[in-house]
């Protein structure tokens, strides 16, 4: 017999969890008081966004499901944007959240919310426990709905009572769910069809998204690639699903992508898009998207096949099952003029800024972290215009490499995810990338980093502004500069040492690199406070709205 706190914990053992992020409260007190005593090593944050964001940043970098445990009532509703963010990019989590006693639910009780019911659009699925005797098989429903399928985030709400009742414990290998299927081997037929039309391609684009990240298949995606020689382009999710330092790789298309991915996705005659979900900021205006192309779309999601970009041909299925199916019986198209085109474009439009003076330029700071990692580093983005510029300069190498929300766009993400991806990888270099606005959204996590132990490099790109925002103030709205600029501007280096983490400020060109090197090479947290140029813009840009080819700077 046990307690229903003593499930959970006996429950998360046998699912192979070793860490959980989260913070206490009195809903969960029962279950943090088996937690003193357990195997798992918890995280405590300091906040419970923050929790979710650094199991998010966990299971991004692990391939693994992340642990979120917070009280109820508002420990509850500070998760909803971590769960919103992890819902968006179809990261696997199980959440659990405290609940009042079974007794006093409906009743507005103190910190009672309605959790499940509020975070109904952004879960795959939720439980509100309310006999202990089904809790193991809740726990173990959890992690196989978060991490088969499209993965997602699960919520279980445990009332207090549920916690301190007692059961016997069996935990069920076997999970059955009425209506839910896990797509089995991609149909053959369909995958011989999508081979001859490969084979028939004069111009072809690979255009893979995040799913190819999630379900392990990046290696597969290569060899497609490079048997076929067809270019691959990825989104912001996808990179790292083919090594951007591959003659082969477009790097990222859509509105902040490269030329040459906009331009050969605008005159291909054949889109292969894996794993991805035709987001507005790729597609932009979606009658002039790849107007020339036969579309062919793998998922492992049927309500994506034809949603936003219609679909001549689907295969459904993981995306790593589907590309061991095609490499079987793969027709190589002829694609030597091909990219010899992208290769033209590639030296007449490369990515690149004008260096003025000893100002200091973000995208000099993210080339020499690249160059000084040879891109196999783990780095973590908050959002903005420095989520944009590490997307554009880092070129990442390696799978689960690169770490950022892309559907929901969450300020003051990068910082507890990177957290999180230390964490799951303790042996790697983990850098993150912020701006000084995103910084400042969850810069108590500093604590996190000091408590933990975690040796994590922050860069903010310290322009005094909401960057992004302010270009599309100055684009856009006529430089009316309304409530974009961040004064004052905290001293980020005194704030690192008030942690005790070594803080350094760099205001000169020359000392970029160096100070880079110094910090990577420094066996603990480093903050670098960069002061970059204040008016700098993200090159090229389509417009909101706008057609692919119709890029603005660059």
């Amino acid at each position: 017999m046990m307690t229903g706190a003593e499930i959970i914990v006996k429950s998360l053992e046998e699912e192979g969890v070793d860490v959980v992020f989260g913070y206490p409260g009195g809903a969960v007190i029962p279950l943090y008081d088996k937690l003193y005593d357990s195997s798992l090593q918890h995280v405590l944050v300091r906040h419970e966004q923050a929790a979710a964001h650094a199991a998010d940043g966990y299971a991004r970098a692990t391939g693994r499901t992340g642990v979120v445990i917070a009280t109820s009532g508002p420990g509850a509703t500070n998760l909803v944007t971590g769960i919103a963010t992890a819902a968006m990019d179809s990261i696997p989590m199980v959440v659990f959240t405290g609940q009042v006693a079974l007794p006093a639910i409906g009743r507005d009780s103190f910190q009672e919310a309605d959790i499940t019911g509020i975070t109904l659009p952004i879960v795959k699925h939720s439980y509100l426990v309310r006999d202990v005797n089904k809790l193991a098989a809740t726990v173990r429903a959890a992690f196989y709905l978060a991490g088969t399928g499209r993965r997602g985030p699960v919520l279980i709400d445990l009332p207090k009572d549920i916690q301190t009742a007692e059961a016997e414990f069996f935990y069920p290998r076997e999970i059955h769910f009425p209506g839910y299927r896990v797509p089995g081997e991609p149909n053959a037929a369909l995958a011989y069809r999508v081979t001859k039309a490969i084979g028939l391609a004069r111009r072809p684009v690979i255009y893979a998204g995040g799913g190819v990240i999630s379900s392990g298949a990046a290696e597969q995606l290569t060899e497609l690639a490079e048997k076929t020689q067809i270019p691959v382009t990825t989104t912001l999710m996808g990179k790292g699903a083919i090594p951007e330092n591959r003659p082969l790789s477009l790097g990222m298309l859509g509105m902040h992508g490269t030329y040459y991915a906009n331009y050969a996705v605008s005159q291909c005659d054949l889109l292969i898009a894996i794993g991805a979900r035709f987001d507005d900021r790729v597609t932009g205006r979606l009658d002039t998207f790849a107007p020339q192309a036969k579309v062919i779309h793998i998922d492992i999601d049927l309500a994506e096949i034809g949603k936003n970009v219609r679909t001549d041909c689907f295969l459904h299925g993981d995306v790593k099952a589907v590309l061991r199916e095609l490499l079987k019986h793969i027709e190589l198209p002829q694609t030597e003029e091909w990219l010899d085109q992208i290769a033209s474009w590639k030296e007449e439009h490369p990515l690149a800024y004008r260096q003025e003076g000893e100002r200091i330029k973000p995208q000099y700071i993210v080339e020499q972290i690249c160059d000084l990692t040879g891109g196999e580093a783990i780095v973590t983005t908050e959002v903005g215009q420095n989520q944009m510029w590490a997307a554009q300069y880092y070129q990442v190498t390696k799978p689960r490499r690169f770490i950022s929300s892309g559907g929901l766009g969450t300020m003051g993400f990068g910082l507890p995810a990177a957290v999180g991806a230390q964490m799951g990888c303790p042996d790697q270099l983990v850098i993150n990338i912020s701006g000084d606005g995103s910084f400042q959204m969850n810069l108590q996590e500093l604590a996190t980093i000091v408590q933990c132990r975690l040796p994590v490099k922050i860069i903010i790109l310290n322009n005094g502004y909401l960057g992004m925002v302010r270009q599309w103030q100055e684009l856009f709205h006529n430089k009316r500069y309304s409530q974009t600029e961040l004064i004052p501007v905290p001293d980020f280096v005194k704030l690192a040492e008030a942690y005790g983490i070594e803080g350094r400020r760099v205001r000169s060109r020359e000392d970029v690199r160096p100070v880079l090197k110094q910090a990577i090479e420094h066996a603990g947290p480093v903050l670098i406070d960069f002061e970059v140029a204040k008016d700098e813009n993200v090159y090229p840009m389509v417009p909101p709205g706008g057609s692919l080819t119709k890029m603005m700077g660059g």
